[in-house]
C-alpha cells in the first residue's frame, strides 16, 4: 500500500533537504542557507519568537531571519508560499529610493535638482516660492512642505501634484507622503524613459537574481513608487542584505557606499518636539526618518508597509528580519523582534542545539492560518445550489451571486455591472485558484488600481457556521487581505437572501450588506 505523505511531513523532508542542499547551491540566485547556531543565534529564542506568534494579534504571513548574509530561519504560513510575491504597500519606496540612489550613481540627476525642472508642461499657471523650491532630497525625506495628499482619482497624477499647494518650506516639517514617492518614480521614468520597475532590472533586480516582479502603475502608465511593487519574501530579504553590505553583491558595488549610508541615516524626526528620552521608551514609528526607511532602536533601520510588511535591518549585529502579514497593530511586530530575537543574537557561533533545532524546524513546517472548519448542510445546499440571488443596487456594484455545491466543492458566480467572476472554495481545505477581480487594496479608489496586473492568485474555502449560514472566505494571497461572503438563509422558504460582505482590514474592516432574492 502507498503511503501518502501529509503536508506537514512533506514540508519536513524539504526543509531537511534544504539545509544540506542549499550550501552547495547558489547558482540559482537563492541566499546561502545554514542553522541559527553556527551563525551565533539562539533556535530557542526564534522558538519564543513564534510562541507569542502564534497569540498574538499579528496575522503573520512570512518570516525570514539572516544572520552573516545567511537565511537561518524562514517560514511561510499556508496558504502563503515561498514561491508567491506579496504586495509591499509602503516597502515599495525603498525600492524606490533605491532606483534613485542608481540615477545618482550614473548622474542623471543630483538631490538637489528641483522638482519643477521635470515637468515643465504640468506646472500650474502660478509657481509658489515653495513650489519653486522642493528638491528630491524633500521628496525623499519626507519634507515636502505640503499638507495634503494630492488627487489619485484623476488621469494626470503629475499634475494633480504640482497643483497642491505647498503650504511650508521644504525640508522643515515631517509629513508622510506616498504622493511623493510616486513623483520620485515619475521622475526616474522622465529622465530614464523606464519605468521603475524596468530601470532597476538590470541595476538591481538582476543581480540580486530578483524575478517574477510586477508593480502597479497609475493612468499614465508611471509605477505608483510609494506602494503596489511585489516581490517574494527572499527578495524582500536581499535588498536588505544588498544595504547591509553596504550596496556591494557578490563583491561587486551595486549601490555606492555613500548612497546606503546617506539614505539610511537620520534626516528628520516625525515628532521633533518629542524628548530624546521619551523617544527611547517608545516604539519605531517615531525614531526618525531617512531617504524613503525609517530609522529603528538599536541603531537599526527598515523599510516598512501598511499592515507589517518590514525589512528589518540591523548593522550592529549583522542580522535581518524580514515579515509579510496583515497586522491592525504594525509596529508591534518590530516589538516582538527587540523582546524575543534580538537578545537570543550573540557575537560567536553558539554550541548546537540539536533538540532545539528540531523543534524550530517542527515550527516552521507547521505554520498555517486558520482553515474554516470542514461542515454540510445538504437540505440548503440542495435547496440553493443553481439558483441565482439578485441584488438590489449597492456601493460594491454586485448585480447577482449564484452557488453550485458538488460534493465538498462550492462554485460562486459573482456578477457586477462590468463582469462575472467564477471562484472555487472547498471544505476543510483551501481551494487554489485564480481570479480577475481585484481583492481589497487601501489604494482602491485610486484611478486604475490593480490594473494591468495578471491574475490574482487565490484560496477558498467555505464552512456553514449555523443551519440557515454558509460563510465563504476567500484569501488573496499575493495580497494582505482577505474577503468573507456571508450568505443568511433564514428567509430562504420565501425566496429572500442577505448576503454581508467583509474585507479583513481594507478599509476600515469594510462592511456591506446586501439585501436580495432567489430566482
Amino acid at each position: 500500500m502507498k503511503k501518502i505523505l501529509n503536508r506537514s511531513t512533506f514540508v519536513v523532508i524539504l526543509l531537511c533537504f534544504g539545509i544540506i542542499s542549499c550550501r552547495n547551491k547558489q547558482a540559482d540566485n537563492s541566499l546561502p542557507r545554514s542553522a541559527p547556531e553556527a551563525e551565533g543565534v539562539s533556535s530557542r529564542a526564534i522558538i519564543t519568537f513564534f510562541d507569542s506568534a502564534a497569540t498574538s494579534r499579528h496575522e503573520f504571513h512570512s518570516f525570514m531571519f539572516l544572520r552573516h548574509g545567511k537565511v537561518i530561519a524562514e517560514g511561510w504560513w499556508y496558504p502563503y508560499a515561498p514561491e508567491l510575491v506579496h504586495t509591499l504597500y509602503s516597502t515599495s519606496k525603498s525600492f524606490t529610493a533605491t532606483a534613485v540612489g542608481l540615477a545618482v550613481k550614473e548622474k542623471r540627476l543630483t538631490l538637489d535638482d528641483k522638482l519643477i525642472s521635470f515637468f515643465p508642461e504640468d506646472l500650474p499657471d502660478t509657481v509658489s516660492p515653495f513650489l519653486a523650491e522642493m528638491k528630491i532630497r524633500h521628496m525623499l525625506m519626507m519634507s515636502t512642505g505640503q499638507r495634503r495628499e494630492s488627487a489619485i482619482t484623476t488621469t494626470n497624477w503629475v499634475k494633480a501634484y504640482l497643483e497642491t499647494p505647498v503650504e511650508a518650506e521644504p525640508g522643515q516639517r515631517y509629513r508622510y507622503s506616498s504622493m511623493a514617492s510616486f513623483m520620485l518614480s515619475a521622475i526616474i521614468q522622465k529622465i530614464t524613459g523606464e519605468k521603475v520597475i524596468d530601470y532597476l532590472t538590470p541595476g538591481l533586480f538582476k543581480p540580486l537574481g530578483i524575478e517574477g516582479v510586477d508593480w502597479e502603475t497609475n493612468p499614465q502608465g508611471i509605477n505608483t513608487g510609494g506602494w503596489g511593487l511585489r516581490v517574494k519574501t527572499e527578495d524582500m530579504a536581499k535588498l536588505g542584505q544588498l544595504y547591509l553590505q553596504k550596496g556591494k553583491w557578490n563583491g561587486k558595488q551595486i549601490l555606492p557606499q555613500k548612497w546606503v549610508e546617506e539614505a539610511t541615516s537620520l534626516k528628520i524626526q516625525q515628532n521633533p518636539e518629542m524628548t530624546q528620552a521619551r523617544r527611547d521608551s517608545s516604539n519605531d514609528a517615531v525614531q526618525g526618518y531617512c531617504y524613503q526607511f525609517w530609522r529603528a532602536r538599536h541603531n537599526s533601520y527598515m523599510a516598512n508597509g501598511a499592515f507589517g510588511q518590514f525589512i528589518l535591518i540591523m548593522p550592529e549585529k549583522d542580522a535581518i528580519v524580514v515579515f509579510t502579514a496583515e497586522s491592525n497593530d504594525m509596529w508591534g511586530e518590530p516589538d516582538m523582534v527587540w523582546k524575543y530575537i534580538y537578545p537570543g543574537i550573540h557575537d560567536n557561533a553558539l554550541p548546537a542545539d540539536d533538540e532545539s533545532l528540531d523543534e524550530l524546524k517542527q515550527r516552521l513546517a507547521s505554520l498555517a492560518l486558520p482553515i474554516p472548519e470542514k461542515s454540510a448542510n445538504e437540505v440548503i445546499s440542495r435547496k440553493v445550489s443553481g439558483k441565482t440571488f439578485s441584488f438590489t443596487e449597492n456601493q460594491r456594484n454586485i448585480q447577482s451571486m449564484s452557488l453550485r455545491f458538488n460534493d465538498d466543492q462550492c462554485l460562486l458566480n459573482l456578477r457586477t455591472d462590468t463582469d462575472s467572476f467564477n471562484i472555487s472554495f472547498a471544505a476543510g481545505k483551501w481551494q487554489f485558484g485564480e481570479t480577475a477581480r481585484h481583492g481589497p487594496s487601501i489604494f482602491e479608489r485610486a484611478l486604475g488600481s490593480l490594473d494591468g496586473l495578471p491574475p490574482f492568485k487565490i484560496a477558498g474555502a467555505f464552512t456553514w457556521p449555523d443551519e440557515k449560514t454558509l460563510e465563504l472566505t476567500l484569501r488573496y494571497i499575493e495580497n494582505c487581505h482577505s474577503e468573507k461572503m456571508i450568505f443568511h438563509f433564514e428567509n430562504i422558504d420565501k425566496n429572500k437572501i442577505q448576503a454581508d460582505y467583509k474585507t479583513s482590514n481594507a478599509p476600515g474592516n469594510r462592511f456591506l450588506s446586501l439585501e436580495g432574492s432567489m430566482q
